[in-house]
């Protein structure tokens, strides 16, 4: 099946599809995610039974801030797509898929470690890369670059966006 005759077929059902550069992507608010995920994963026309990854992006000066990608593939029809889902900067949470889609657990904790947004549901959603103690979320656009300690006489290089050239 083509993007195109996929993208004609999730447009009966869903009324934000995208077909463009041979992708398909279906854009759903956040109550309509878990729902969503489990029609494509349960019709068997599309099964959609594996959720290869999880992104996010910050977009600090739109609404909704943050965008979730979770990228679907159908290995019995050989197709792909993508399921996206706008957050808001003030609470940025939403279902996890991790009961539905197992390998969805290292993803959610890395976009909650990275980036804030809260799965509601997530079996163990605690940091993955940072250290328990770190303040903040380094991959939202309003974090700090920081600086970097150098191990002679106390120097001390600042940030990309502080140094003067």
């Amino acid at each position: 099946m083509t993007a195109a005759e996929l993208a004609g077929r999730l447009r009966d059902r869903f009324p934000d599809v995208l077909e463009s550069r041979g992708e398909v992507t279906v854009t759903v608010p956040p109550a309509d995610l878990l729902p969503t995920l489990r029609a494509l994963r349960d019709d068997e026309t599309l099964a959609f039974g594996f959720l290869s990854s999880v992104g996010c992006s910050d977009w600090p000066d739109a609404d909704p801030r943050f965008w979730l990608a979770y990228h679907l593939r159908s290995m019995s029809h050989r197709h792909r797509m993508r399921v996206k889902v706008g957050l808001p900067a003030d609470a940025p949470r939403v279902s996890s898929v991790t009961p539905m889609f197992p390998t969805a657990n290292w993803e959610e904790r890395e976009v909650y470690d990275l980036f804030g947004v809260t799965f509601d549901g997530h079996p163990d959603l605690r940091r993955i890369l940072m250290p328990d103690d770190w303040e903040g979320y380094p991959l939202r656009k309003d974090a700090g670059l920081g600086g970097v300690d150098v191990p002679f006489k106390g120097a001390h290089i600042p940030p990309p966006d502080q140094r003067a050239y």
